[in-house]
C-alpha cells in the first residue's frame, strides 16, 4: 500500500476552505433572503412567497448539510495528519479516505440544493414569461 505523507491531507486544506466559503456565503444569501420575504409576506400575504420560503427553508437545511460534511471531511484530514505523524499509517489512510468521502457526500448534497435552486428559478421565470 502506498505511504501517506503529512502533505498528501493537507493538500485538501485550500480546497475545502475554499467551498466552506462558498457554502457559507450561500448561507448569508439564503438568510437575507428568508428576512426579505417573510417582510414582504408581513406586508401583503402572499402564497407564492410562502411557497418560496418553504423552498429557501429546504435549501438552508442542505446548505447546512453541505457545511457539516465539509467541516467533518476537514477534521478528518487533520486527524490523518495526526495519525501519518504518529506513524499509524493504516489508521490515517482509512480515516483519509473517510475525509474524501464525506467531501465527496458533501459536493453530492451541494449539487442537490443546485438543482432545488434552479427548479425555483425557472418558477419565477415563467411568471415573468406570461406577463
Amino acid at each position: 500500500m502506498f505511504e501517506l505523507t503529512l502533505t498528501d491531507p493537507a493538500l485538501l486544506f485550500s480546497a475545502i476552505s475554499l467551498i466552506l466559503l462558498a457554502y457559507t456565503n450561500r448561507f448569508l444569501s439564503y438568510a437575507q433572503l428568508v428576512r426579505t420575504l417573510q417582510d414582504k409576506y408581513r406586508e401583503h400575504p402572499d402564497l407564492k412567497a410562502v411557497a418560496q420560503i418553504a423552498n429557501l427553508k429546504k435549501r438552508l437545511y442542505l446548505t447546512r448539510s453541505m457545511q457539516i460534511l465539509g467541516l467533518l471531511s476537514l477534521l478528518f484530514c487533520v486527524l490523518a495528519m495526526f495519525l501519518i505523524y504518529v506513524s499509524w499509517q493504516i489508521a490515517a489512510a482509512y480515516i483519509f479516505g473517510t475525509g474524501l468521502l464525506l467531501l465527496a457526500a458533501s459536493l453530492c448534497v451541494c449539487i442537490w440544493e443546485i438543482n432545488i435552486s434552479v427548479k425555483a428559478l425557472e418558477i419565477n421565470l415563467q411568471d415573468m414569461g406570461s406577463k
